[in-house]
């Protein structure tokens, strides 16, 4: 009898991919924004700017200016990353710290840029300055014809930038649309300011519509509207302190109504 040998046969080798397929993939990646974890990552740190809208040019006719008060911007180092703290995300780490979750709310700030820079107001070119002061004081310049990014995540990322970088530039030119500036805001305000601040626990009730439409186009309206969950602004430098319902609102609901008076009172569509 023949005795039976077991052949041995050599198993396949893997094939080593090429650097052009290796370079695909991770282009691949990169243009869907996906980080190790599958997650979608913030971009918005490596753009070399963000745009601007156009606007009608209406810096001979009466204006207004805002101040967004308390905004709660701070930047943590959460892993290995840099990230605009808020509630939603890093409730455990701000427990961690000792601190009160709720009161990082970024996304009223967010709300409330939006509120002022997409109002017709706006796009008449009426807004003559907008500042945003934060709990960390910081002081921001916000140009009015910027473009601020319209989802929060791509707001958190910009603000990260503007916070380590101090000034976000334009695309192309190379303008500075938001900048940290030096305090204290009242160097950056006109001489004919009327300083008007607003809260929910004001004594004076007021209908927005008739107040403005009293104010006379010589004044300089600066509306100081609080960006944070809870508290009031800071009174130090406030001409006149006013509420403008029986309830209280949102920090975005309190601008609209300011804007649409506006508007009315200067007959823009």
């Amino acid at each position: 009898m023949v005795r039976a040998y077991r052949i041995k046969v050599p198993k396949p080798m893997k094939r080593k991919r090429s650097e052009e397929e290796i370079g695909s993939e991770t282009a691949d990646n990169i243009d869907h924004g996906i980080d190790d974890e599958g997650k979608t990552e913030d971009v918005i740190g490596d753009m070399p700017g963000i745009s601007v809208m156009s606007l009608v040019d209406g810096s001979k006719k009466p204006g207004v200016i805002f101040i967004l008060d308390k905004a709660p911007l701070e930047i943590g180092k959460v892993g290995n990353k840099h990230v605009l703290l808020n509630s939603d995300e890093h409730a455990n780490f701000l427990k961690k710290q000792s601190k009160d979750p709720s009161e990082y709310r970024p996304d009223i700030v967010h709300q409330a840029l939006l509120a002022i820079l997409d109002s017709p107001l706006t796009k008449a070119g009426r807004l003559q300055a907008l500042y945003v002061r934060s709990t960390r004081h910081a002081l921001i310049e916000v140009k009015p014809h910027v473009r601020i990014p319209r989802t929060f995540r791509r707001f958190c990322g910009l603000m990260v930038q503007l916070l380590e970088k101090q000034k976000i530039t334009a695309v192309g030119n190379r303008e500075k649309l938001l900048t940290l500036i030096k305090n204290p805001v009242t160097d950056h305000l006109p001489v004919n300011s009327r300083k008007i601040g607003l809260s929910y626990s004001s004594d004076k009730l007021v209908q927005v519509r008739d107040y403005v439409a009293a104010a006379s186009d010589n004044v300089n309206l600066v509306f100081v509207v609080g960006a944070m969950a809870h508290g009031i602004i800071d009174k130090g430098f406030i001409d006149d302190f006013i509420s403008v319902s029986n309830y209280p609102l949102s920090a975005a609901c309190c601008i609209s109504r300011i804007c649409n008076a506006l508007e009315q009172k200067w007959n823009i569509l």
